[in-house]
């Protein structure tokens, strides 16, 4: 199903009239007038809502003599919401593509030579750069204040505010002057 579909499917069922029309053929198919008798409506509004659910692919229609037979499409019904939101598996990982591709834009422009030209006033940014500076600490091995310092160091002078900012977003931890990577 494309976005567009998906779209007039949403705007399809929020409608009362429409609902109600759904509901009413859940049990089996039925002529229009017997719908209009049933819904309390003319037989004209439940042709023009037919036709809305029609377009939107739960209901099809057919002729018996004179009549109009509205039958509900079970199969689109049963799908599931996340289904007809995203319909192929590319979705998320074009999203996962893109967050990629601008974390390594952002250290790209922010580091140079594997020293960070300034700290990020912008907290995604900042978020990005404290991430790629903890992967210089081991999991589960604490570290003495002075060793963190100096691994900060390496990239930036600035190391209080950077060790501060780690500690601060959950990165890493601190406890009685020993510092570990959050893991």
């Amino acid at each position: 199903m494309t976005e567009n579909e998906a779209i007039l499917l949403f705007k399809c069922l929020s409608d009362a009239t429409r609902m109600q029309l759904i509901r009413a053929l859940a049990d089996g198919p039925k002529y229009v007038e017997l719908l209009a008798e049933v819904l309390d409506r003319t037989p004209s509004t439940i042709s023009f809502h037919l036709k809305k659910l029609e377009e939107a692919g739960l209901v099809s229609m057919h002729k018996e003599q004179y009549y109009a037979v509205a039958t509900l499409n079970r199969p689109m019904l049963d799908q599931q919401l996340y289904q007809i939101v995203c319909p192929d598996g590319e979705k998320p990982d074009a999203q996962a593509l893109r967050e990629k591709q601008y974390r390594e834009k952002v250290l790209q422009n922010l580091f140079e030579y594997g020293k960070l030209k300034t700290i990020p006033v912008q907290r995604k940014k900042r978020r990005i750069v404290l991430e790629e500076i903890a992967r210089q600490f081991e999991p589960g091995k604490i570290y003495s204040e002075k060793e963190v310092n100096l691994i900060i160091a390496g990239f930036h002078d600035d190391f209080c505010t950077l060790r501060r900012e780690m500690i601060a977003e959950g990165i890493m931890e601190r406890s009685r002057g020993e510092y570990w990577k959050k893991e």
